[in-house]
């Protein structure tokens, strides 16, 4: 296992720690060792891409790291009330949705290539930030964020929805050029 690989292992090995952290309400701690995973994932992507150390094996371990750490977060805010639910709901159902999406899309073709669009990545880093000013907020008793965090939960919500439909209709558009092709 090279450094790339274990440092995403590392970070979704510290997914039961984020939640503990935040269900318990240490809120300063949650937010570091967030802030610290947020690092690795650069460092990680980083290693990989410079010093020509990309495996497969990293190709998966580091999106699921991603995907765990930010699912297994808005759950335990939207527990701890710190998320409205209806968000966390909508989040952790597009998550699903591509999961569900990558495997039928697998399933009915030859394959797929795992490639996030530009919509998904903006998504992710609103909910990112979205973490980053909630965890703050709690962690340092901050109280002047709440219009910030509005504005975020609605950019949240507008960028997941039109990013999962998007994945929707992306997915469909190559399964019906797969079975046009099969029907040829």
């Amino acid at each position: 296992m090279n450094v790339p690989n274990l440092i995403s292992l590392i970070r979704l090995l510290a997914v039961p720690f984020m939640i503990y952290l935040i269900l318990n309400g240490f809120y300063f701690s949650a937010f570091w060792l967030f802030v610290a995973a947020g690092i690795s994932d650069g460092i990680d992507g980083f290693i990989a891409k410079r010093m020509e150390q990309a495996t497969p094996l990293g190709a998966y371990l580091d999106p699921l790291a991603d995907k765990a750490l930010l699912v297994a977060v808005y759950i335990s805010l939207g527990k701890m009330d710190c998320l409205p639910s209806w968000l966390v709901i909508l989040v952790v159902f597009r998550d699903v949705i591509i999961i569900g999406g990558v495997v039928l899309l697998h399933l009915l073709t030859d394959g797929v290539k795992m490639q996030p669009i530009f919509v998904s990545k903006i998504n992710t880093l609103i909910q990112i930030i979205l973490v980053i000013a909630v965890l703050f907020q709690l962690a340092f008793n901050f109280s002047n964020l709440e219009q910030i965090i509005t504005a975020l939960i609605f950019l949240v919500t507008v960028t997941t929805i039109f990013s999962g439909g998007v994945y929707i209709i992306n997915w469909g558009k190559k399964v019906d050029r797969k079975n046009g092709a099969n029907e040829l």
